[in-house]
């Protein structure tokens, strides 16, 4: 199956549970370990963040991860080695969620390829505009991996133009700011969700802030889907090596909260 028709499968049965799991935190073998815990607890994809120095749209939680993980000498070609791995037997489409630094350093066309190669289905840079995405959606089409939109409540009349040339899914901002869990989401997202809607078919997810099984509920009746960081990172956090129980039984928990989204 090409890559692109893994993510279409991810939102084929209903709303999807879309975990983050920063690479590396504490260590590539606990990753490896959450990973297969999301996947055989419902997780319908999975959001695979390489670190980076300066994450600069992560809140403090995933910006620790980010350090935790690059202290413990977590690099590109480490993650790369960590999805051929999990590639053996994990089959639900797995995301990069990376800062376009990081693919130019390592060389867009270098890195892209790997991603096809080893089964990455879709990569999302929260630092690429928009306007800049030619710098890489030719290499991303050539291989076949999903550049993956992001729309913010701030994109405005931007809203119906990112829509229209979205691929893989859609990944919407539920608020300003940067990651990170939060008691309530006040942006209107039922009016972005509804122009994303006119403009294109492609699923759209809605991120940032997300920690409850009643607020993933709440954001999947209004899109197809819920995407979790900071909550899970926290459980990595206080749990270290033995997080991915406690990773299994929350993505288990978020995934049923979901599926009764109307």
């Amino acid at each position: 199956m090409s890559n692109t028709g893994r993510i279409a499968k991810a939102f084929a049965d209903g709303k999807a549970f879309i975990p983050f799991i920063t690479c590396g935190d504490p260590d590539l073998e606990t990753t490896a370990a959450v990973v297969r815990a999301a996947a055989e607890n419902g997780a319908d994809l999975i959001e695979l963040g390489i670190p980076f120095s300066d994450p600069t749209a992560e809140g403090p939680v995933i910006q620790g991860a980010n350090i935790r993980a690059l202290s413990a000498g977590t690099t590109t070609d480490k993650v790369f080695d960590l999805v051929r791995n999990l590639r053996g037997d994990v089959t639900v489409p797995m995301v990069f969620m990376t800062y376009a630094n990081v693919v130019f350093s390592y060389g867009a066309e270098c890195f892209i390829s790997t991603c096809s190669e080893i089964g990455v289905d879709g990569l999302i840079l929260p630092d690429l505009p928009f306007e800049e995405k030619d710098e890489f959606l030719p290499l991303c089409r050539q291989y076949g991996v999903d550049l993956i939109s992001l729309i913010a409540p701030t994109s405005e009349n931007r809203i119906a133009m990112i829509a229209k040339e979205a691929e893989g899914f859609i990944y919407l901002v539920s608020s300003l700011g940067v990651t990170g869990m939060r008691s309530e989401i006040k942006t209107d997202l039922a009016s972005i969700v509804e122009v994303i809607r006119q403009n294109t078919d492609t699923p759209c997810a809605i991120g940032f802030g997300i920690s409850t099984p009643e607020q993933a509920q709440k954001m999947a009746s209004l899109s197809d889907g819920a995407i979790v960081g900071s909550a899970i990172i926290r459980l990595l956090e206080q749990h270290g090596q033995n997080a991915p129980e406690y990773v299994g039984a929350y993505v288990r928990r978020m995934k049923n909260a979901v599926m009764q989204a109307d």
